[in-house]
């Protein structure tokens, strides 16, 4: 392995930039930041360790040339109220099971939830009430060492990590993957109104994990739609 983590033999990887538009959505979309969550049937809205319902903070499908989980729909779920990095709880070199429900100190359970679903259908019939309802679309691009690799918010190509490359292997036993990247300090728009979210730069924005760098590796054995892990780096 090399030291930008590249590896020796570094083979270009397809990935979409996503990109946030600004006209407002006044119905549901299935690539959008906020708005409609989809779900598989079965799945409820994710709710915090403190009983609230998280805010959805982006969703989208994911084409179908992305590795391992092309074709599923990626949705991005955070409580407003609990702000706090991500910390991979581990036992027997992986993750513990059910991870995404594990304690994530100083908080006594989670407050994020990342699913991965293979088939939602119908929109919820409201949207989600915080973060405001913008459409996102994706712009295909293919990661190089020369560029566009880098700190972009995107699904698919390779992971541009800002510390060292961090693997994880799933509880099932299974090597995570990654998925998806959020660049640091990036912030979604909220309503006028609702909740300043804890540790926040603004009153009307929230960030994902203090707005650290996020790197979603999930589970390509797809054991549960659950099995995403949000790495943090700054």
């Amino acid at each position: 392995m090399s030291e930008d983590g590249l590896g020796e033999e570094w083979a270009p990887a397809p990935g979409y930039e996503i990109e946030i538009g600004t006209e407002p959505l006044e119905r549901p979309a299935r690539n959008s930041v906020g708005g409609w969550p989809y779900f598989d049937d079965g799945q409820e809205w994710p709710r915090c360790f403190c009983g609230e319902r998280m805010a959805l903070f982006f969703q989208l499908d994911l084409p179908d040339d992305i590795e391992f989980f092309g074709g599923e729909h990626l949705s991005v779920f955070h409580c407003a109220h609990h702000h706090d990095a991500a910390d991979p709880v581990t036992a027997d070199d992986r993750l513990v099971p059910r991870f995404w429900e594990a304690p994530q100190p100083p908080f006594p359970g989670s407050f994020w939830r990342v699913l991965l679903q293979r088939d939602p259908g119908v929109p919820e019939a409201e949207p989600e009430p915080a973060v405001r309802a913008l459409p996102l679309s994706l712009r295909p691009f293919v990661d190089t060492p020369e560029g566009p690799f880098g700190a972009h918010f995107k699904v698919g190509g390779t992971a541009s990590w800002a510390q060292y490359p961090e693997y994880y292997r799933c509880a099932c036993g299974v090597e995570m993957a990654f998925v998806c990247q959020i660049p640091e300090g990036w912030e979604f728009g909220v309503r006028p109104g609702v909740p300043v979210q804890p540790y926040s730069v603004r009153d009307d924005a929230y960030a994902l994990f203090l707005g650290n760098e996020v790197y979603l590796l999930a589970c390509p054995a797809r054991c549960d739609p659950a099995a995403v892990f949000p790495v943090n780096q700054h």
